[in-house]
Order: C-alpha cells, then sequence, then structure tokens
C-alpha cells in the first residue's frame, strides 16, 4: 500500500471560520503576536495569553469538518495515510482520519507549564489557578513562536517515507514546518492545493490545484483513488 502525507495548514481549517492570523477581520488582529504567542509572553502577563486561546478553543468547539477534512479520509480505504497538520484544530479528527500528527500542538489539550510530557484533554477555559496534581499552573499544548517543535523529528521520518504527498492551506513560509517537504524523495508525486501565495516545493513531480481547499482536496482524493484502481489492474 502506497503512504500517502497530506501536509495541512491554516487554509484546511479557515472554510470551517478558523481564521490565521493573517486574514483580516480575524482573532489575531486584535493582539499582537508577540503578547500572546511567546514564551516571552506567557511570562509577563499569563492571563491574557490563557484568555486568548480560551476563545480560539472555543472558536474550535463550535467549527465543524468541512469538505477537505471529509474527502481525505475516503483516501484511507486505499493508501496508508498520515496527516501531518501545523492547525492546532481536532477538525481531521473529527472528520475521520486515523493518524494524524500536529506539529504546533493541540488546542483541546493543556500541560504543566514545567513538562511537555503530560498532557490533559480540555474543553473548558484555562485561567490562572488552574494546575496539575503536583501544583504546576496549566498552559495550553500549543508550540509558541520561538519555541522547539517536539514533533519535528517524526514528521521528518514520515515524509522521507512519502510515496505521495498533498500540500494543502500552507504558504510554506513559517519555519521550521515548512522545511518538512524538503525531506519528501525528491521525485514524490506532489499535489498542491490553492498554490497562489505557496513557496515552490523543489520537487520533481508538482501538480497545483487552483482552487480553495473545500474543493481542491475533494478533486485530488478522486484523482488518487482513480490512479489507485488503475494500479490493482
Amino acid at each position: 500500500m502506497k503512504r500517502l502525507v497530506i501536509f495541512s495548514g491554516a487554509g484546511m481549517s479557515a472554510e470551517s471560520g478558523l481564521k490565521t492570523f493573517r486574514d483580516s477581520g480575524g482573532l489575531w488582529e486584535e493582539f499582537d503576536i508577540e503578547e500572546v504567542a511567546t514564551p516571552e509572553a506567557w511570562q509577563a502577563n499569563p492571563k491574557l495569553v490563557l484568555d486568548f486561546y480560551n476563545m480560539r478553543r472555543k472558536q474550535v468547539l463550535e467549527a465543524e469538518p468541512n469538505a477537505a477534512h471529509e474527502a481525505l479520509v475516503l483516501l484511507e480505504d486505499k493508501f496508508d495515510v498520515q496527516v501531518i497538520t501545523q492547525n492546532i484544530d481536532d477538525l481531521h479528527e473529527r472528520a475521520g482520519s486515523s493518524k494524524v500528527l500536529h506539529l504546533h500542538g493541540e488546542i483541546l489539550k493543556a500541560r504543566p507549564e514545567n513538562d511537555a510530557l503530560r498532557l490533559y484533554p480540555i474543553q473548558h477555559d484555562l485561567n490562572i489557578g488552574d494546575v496539575c496534581e503536583l501544583g504546576a499552573q496549566l498552559r495550553p499544548h500549543v508550540v509558541w513562536f520561538g519555541e522547539e517543535v517536539p514533533e519535528m523529528l517524526r514528521a521528518v521520518e514520515v515524509m522521507r517515507k512519502a510515496h505521495v504527498v498533498v500540500i494543502v492551506g500552507t504558504s510554506l513560509n513559517v519555519y521550521p514546518a515548512a522545511g518538512l517537504i524538503h525531506y519528501a524523495p525528491k521525485r514524490v508525486q506532489c499535489y498542491v492545493v490553492d498554490p497562489e501565495e505557496i513557496q515552490q516545493p523543489k520537487l520533481k513531480n508538482l501538480k497545483f490545484i487552483q482552487a480553495r481547499a473545500s474543493v481542491g482536496v475533494p478533486t485530488v482524493v478522486d484523482a488518487l483513488l482513480a490512479m489507485s484502481e488503475v494500479d490493482q489492474v
């Protein structure tokens, strides 16, 4: 069974109503990134950081998977599918994807501020004074700007073994996650959905789909399913 890697970014969830910090009118526009999404911000004003992520968590809980999320699930009958996402929402999982690696953490989990390995599911607000059983303040389980990306090495190994890659909803401008595509085999078949602002990957077999995620991803899925039928003949 061919190994298929989906590499998704904020554009994947945008049609579910989850804005990125680049979108005008989005939640990020109301805040300075340096004040809510860095380790320094946490040290300076943890309440503001918690309030910001409480709003983001509420948005995620109110959102629903869109046609792009749902279409990817159809590939699991024919391919060994691994989703690598830069998104901190759970829309891939709710749509039914069985293997999802979150590079930048998960908004519906919390962790002690002094321990990145102990995780707690959470669907309510986090506040100052919410602590783990050892007494440490809980913080969102997200990777802030300036922090290491703990899942990067595992994602690299997944990408190195890919036979097919689908890039959707990412400009490949945010590092180190953007560098992940460079670990794919050079001649891997690669589909890029909505490539308007993307930094072009240095791969041989590129096919660009000029459509937003909810239209472009189902188109790619149909093509891959048809290809898998031909391979089995």
